[in-house]
């Protein structure tokens, strides 16, 4: 027999063939963060070649972009819109996209913000949660100083939580959701320290 040649890189469907590339590239990025990660080497952890990545993306930075814009999705489809604030709701549907893409969380919530063409992207979505979170809050904690205090950093809080215990190997799955707001409910409590149990400043 001859020389053996390479196998052909499989033939998929163009949009089946973007995912899987955003998949990996969710993982190298969350691993490796941004200026450490080569297209070459994303290209070769999906199986294809730069020549078929670059039909999907012209950049590193597009590359980076669209996995944020595909983790964003998960979000959202999560996350209820915050009508009525920053929810119980909204807690478990963090720790639920967290459970369908850890690296994609972790992108967003830490490696984005570090990185500086992505960094006011990153705190658009904070300012969105932090504003989220002011609603819930401000109705339970009079003072309203300490009920923005809060709101800045609950939603830290959380974040922190589930990567936290993301770290720690996701134990005890059903008791997540619980702990987490439990964090929460410790954040609220401090910044309610002094008011009555309606909201209302306490009197002296």
């Amino acid at each position: 027999m001859g020389d053996m040649k390479a196998e052909p890189v499989r033939r998929l469907p163009r949009a089946q063939r973007r995912e899987q590339i955003l998949a990996t590239a969710t993982k190298a990025f969350a691993r490796n963060g941004f200026t450490a990660t080569g297209l070459d080497d994303i290209a070769t952890e999906a199986g294809v070649t730069r020549v078929i990545l670059y039909r999907h993306f012209d950049s590193k930075t597009d590359l980076y972009e669209a996995v944020l814009d595909r983790f964003y999705v998960v979000l959202r489809d999560h996350v209820a819109e915050p009508v009525g604030g920053f929810t119980d709701a909204s807690l478990d549907g963090l720790l639920k996209a967290a459970i369908a893409e850890p690296a994609g969380f972790r992108l967003m919530f830490v490696h984005s913000a570090r990185e500086p063409e992505f960094k006011a992207r990153a705190e658009h979505f904070r300012r969105e949660m932090t504003e989220a979170a002011h609603l819930q809050i401000s109705k339970v904690v009079g003072d309203q100083a300490w009920a923005r205090w809060a709101a800045q950093l609950a939603p830290t809080a959380a974040t922190e939580a589930i990567i936290a215990w993301l770290d720690a190997g996701q134990p005890d799955p059903d008791l997540a959701a619980d702990r987490v707001r439990q964090v929460i409910a410790g954040v609220i409590t401090a910044a309610a320290a002094g008011d009555n149990l309606d909201g209302r400043p306490a009197t002296t």
